[in-house]
């Protein structure tokens, strides 16, 4: 028997779950544990761990949260969506893992002149504008969807690295590679993640965990792509290789990446940012705790190479190193996110935060010119750091509705990006 305000219902390929009273989802009859005895919701609130409290039904694998929101947690329509994310973090987010190699080119090149210091600065620009834009294109996304942000990314990454082979002076790079390349990974780098939050939700550290290896393949690829071209047609040619690689892989982005939720009026309180989320004590923690990670995640990614290169390591050994790195990132953005489904998301990012601090202090710091040691560190920090990004998205999923994932998402990391 259909409830007397219906609501819109959960197709079996997920295009869009209802928000179901209490009572409607105990009628519903997802799963006997999912309600007390008088027809009442569990007590326990939005910080509890998820993965241990939502009723799931064992025909379908649908799952359902506190707020009575269901997730088809798989599904054709589903797990294309995951593809799309990938795909669109491959282009995005691989260049950012990409930037050691783009960073220690330029040093003995283009940029000779300047110092790694001056040149760290247009890599830094660009990583600032990546997490600082979320915080008005969360509530973009929350309110219209993925489908034009993503678009508009993809061509603002395809302009820049177009663009990128006529660059000659400072300013030229840091226009084209640290504003425009910063805007266009930022347009695709909070829809992808957050799209994966309207299909999934006790699957939803698996699930953003293998879109987020997107990053890694991105991470390998590129910079060996980079590495065997450059010697071979030049920089303006290699860039114009990433350039059609990024094409293909944003355009499939463009058209897989979808949300399940309604759109909501183009008002002031849909729209804007809202700073009010910062009154929640447990929210802001975890934005500490987010920020002081990723301030430190990011140095040995710009750097590693041209530390290699400083200790008078090969360009070609210098230039793999980072490609290592995201072998290691690769298996650590989605074997922890399994894990973390039953173990807890933030026990487990705890543990491989800890694996980055121990790895960098007791490998990184005396390596110098130890190849054997630089390897071993670049493994396991790419391990602990992969978890670590594929990890946050997941745990800040858990402080927050499902239809305000985007704003809060993206509001933790504006204030990253100040690191």
């Amino acid at each position: 028997m259909e409830p007397s305000n219906p609501t819109t219902t959960s197709n079996e390929d997920g295009q869009f779950a209802p928000r179901m009273t209490p009572s409607e989802a105990a009628s519903t009859r997802l799963d006997d544990s999912a309600v007390d005895h008088d027809g009442q919701p569990p007590s326990y609130c939005a910080h509890d761990q998820p993965i241990d409290s939502p009723a799931l039904d064992p025909a379908t694998h649908k799952s359902m949260d506190e707020h009575g929101t269901i997730y088809p947690e798989g599904g054709l329509t589903s797990w294309l969506v995951v593809f799309g994310s990938f795909a669109g973090l491959v282009g995005s987010l691989g260049l950012l893992n990409t930037i050691g190699t783009f960073q220690a080119y330029l040093s003995t090149h283009q940029l000779k002149d300047y110092s790694d210091g001056s040149i760290g600065w247009i890599f830094g620009v660009y990583v600032f504008l990546t997490f600082f834009c979320g915080v008005q294109i969360g509530p973009v996304f929350d309110a219209k969807g993925p489908r034009l942000l993503v678009l508009s990314g993809s061509f603002l990454i395809m302009v820049a690295m177009i663009s990128i082979g006529f660059c000659s002076e400072y300013w030229h790079f840091m226009v084209v590679f640290g504003i425009i390349n910063g805007l266009g990974t930022s347009l695709i780098f909070t829809p992808a993640l957050s799209a994966l939050s309207h299909f999934f939700y006790r699957r939803r550290g698996m699930a953003t965990g293998m879109a987020v290896t997107g990053g890694s393949i991105g991470g390998i690829m590129f910079p060996l792509i980079l590495e065997n071209l450059f010697s071979k047609i030049g920089f303006a040619w290699a860039t114009r290789v990433v350039a059609l690689i990024c094409f293909v892989l944003l355009g499939t982005a463009c058209v897989l990446i979808k949300s399940r939720l309604p759109s909501k009026p183009a008002s002031r309180e849909n729209i804007l940012p809202d700073l009010y989320i910062f009154k929640d004590p447990v929210f802001v923690l975890t934005t500490a705790g987010v920020f002081f990670t990723e301030w430190g995640l990011f140095i040995p990614v710009g750097y590693i190479s041209s530390y290699s290169l400083v200790h008078n390591l090969s360009p070609e050994f210098s230039y793999h190193l980072l490609a290592i790195l995201n072998v290691g990132s690769f298996f650590g953005r989605w074997i922890p996110g399994y894990f973390a489904d039953f173990l807890g998301r933030f026990n487990t990012i705890i543990f491989t935060t800890s694996l980055c601090l121990i790895s960098t202090t007791c490998l990184w710091l005396l390596a110098g010119d130890n190849v054997a040691i630089l390897i071993i560190y670049a493994l396991l920090f790419g391990l602990g750091s992969g978890s670590c990004i594929s990890l946050t998205p997941v745990c800040i999923g858990q402080l927050c509705k499902t239809e305000n994932y985007g704003r809060y998402y993206a509001a933790a990391y504006t204030v990253v990006s100040f690191g």
